[in-house]
């Protein structure tokens, strides 16, 4: 007898198709979070850490900004940066194999810079660096979310496996509604980003369409 297995992609579609689990909807009034849009992530045609799911993800993450600028929302941005000598990337920074490894992500660096596809208000966009996964983790973030007085998050950029995991982790746990639009999160294989998609729809956040996320924002103006 032939079994079958099912890839990631897969499974995250028959999850999408049939949800097993209430979802946690929006709220009142939400905040872009866009987890490391920065070339060393974005650009495949120059870094081999760069990634990419979707080729549209960049001009999906810049609508939604541009979107959340209209309603009077916060955006945000983050980037990861370390000092010329690696020493405050932690553990991290006792990864030293290759050229590409995270810690040799310099401030002032190329891999460093924001994607040029998008476009940044530099007067009300809020930009954090961080060392770690999660952009709650040793940020100014949840102080921004409660002066502003939000109760859901979205998030985009990558890794879907790694930084939009760790930081949907963290929103839940903080207490805020938290959505992930499909189309504008990466990774570095498929497998890693189904795989991440149907774990977070299950436990930490909504996984949606982004057009489901731009009729929501529609609807608040």
């Amino acid at each position: 007898m032939e079994t079958t297995t099912k890839t990631a992609k897969q499974i995250y579609q028959e999850i999408k198709a049939n949800p097993a689990r209430a979802r946690f909807g929006f709220g009142n009034k939400a905040v872009l979070v866009n987890i490391d849009p920065q070339k060393a992530y974005t650009r495949t045609d120059l870094f081999k850490t760069a990634y990419e799911t979707d080729p549209n993800q960049m001009g999906y993450i810049d609508a939604l900004a541009k979107k959340f600028r209209q309603l009077g929302w916060p955006v945000v941005w983050t980037h990861v940066a370390y000092m010329e000598s690696g020493e405050d990337a932690g553990i991290w920074g006792t990864r030293t194999d290759t050229e590409d490894s995270l810690q040799n992500i310099k401030y002032g660096s190329e891999r460093s810079e924001f994607d040029d596809r998008l476009t940044i208000d530099p007067v009300k966009d809020v930009i954090y660096t961080k060392k770690m996964p999660s952009a709650f983790f040793e940020t100014q973030l949840q102080s921004l979310l409660v002066w502003h007085q939000v109760d859901t998050v979205i998030l985009t950029g990558g890794s879907t496996s790694g930084c939009i995991r760790a930081t949907a982790v963290d929103s839940l746990s903080r207490g805020y509604r938290t959505i992930v639009p499909e189309e504008c999160v990466a990774d570095k294989h498929e497998s890693y980003h189904y795989a991440n998609l149907t774990d977070l729809s299950l436990k930490y956040a909504d996984v949606l369409d982004v057009q489901a996320v731009m009729d929501w924002l529609d609807s608040q103006a």
